[in-house]
């Protein structure tokens, strides 16, 4: 614990530019706050949007300055600390995921992705991750599809034909 304690601060491969980013954003709030009604009186309904954002203004202020005191940390490379490349795989994964959904449909485009990205990060047998990939589909599917009734991108596998025999069955 003691060596918890006596570790020296130091600034972190992004942290200057968060804390500008997060400077920018508290103004942009505050800019928001002033939108509702100014500084018109304190019942006003802009009255605490414009404390809350003012209070951030002047926290993130505090904090940018705070960071650009601290020494740069030793050894530390931004990509390896705050983007690993299993992040950034698993991001790309998400993208392709997104471009794919319209065009092969929910049930097709979520048993593919599910399957790659728990094969990429458990690292089990391909017949563990396609057993979870779909029997998560499977819960997936009936909580949204079936009991929230949210309608899904149809895509290559005709859905409508399987909740009509699901149907029919289950009336029988």
């Amino acid at each position: 614990m003691s060596s918890l304690l006596s570790t020296q601060k130091v600034r972190k491969p992004g942290e200057r530019i968060f804390c500008f980013l997060l400077i920018v954003f508290s103004v942009f709030l505050f800019w928001q706050a002033y939108q509702i009604a100014g500084f018109s009186s304190l019942s006003s309904s802009g009255a605490f949007p414009l404390a809350a954002s003012a209070t951030m203004v002047l926290a993130s202020c505090v904090v940018f300055v705070n960071t650009l005191k601290l020494p740069a940390a030793e050894g530390i490379q931004f990509f390896r600390h705050c983007l690993p490349p299993v992040v950034s795989i698993i991001m790309a994964i998400i993208l392709l995921y997104a471009v794919a959904i319209e065009s092969l449909g929910f049930i097709l485009s979520s048993l593919v992705f599910l399957c790659v990205c728990i094969q990429l990060l458990y690292r089990r047998s391909p017949l563990f991750t396609l057993s979870i990939s779909i029997l998560a589909l499977i819960v997936v599917y009936i909580i949204f599809r079936l009991v929230f009734q949210v309608v899904l991108p149809e895509g290559v596998v005709p859905e409508r034909d399987i909740i009509a025999a699901i149907t029919t069955w289950w009336s029988h």
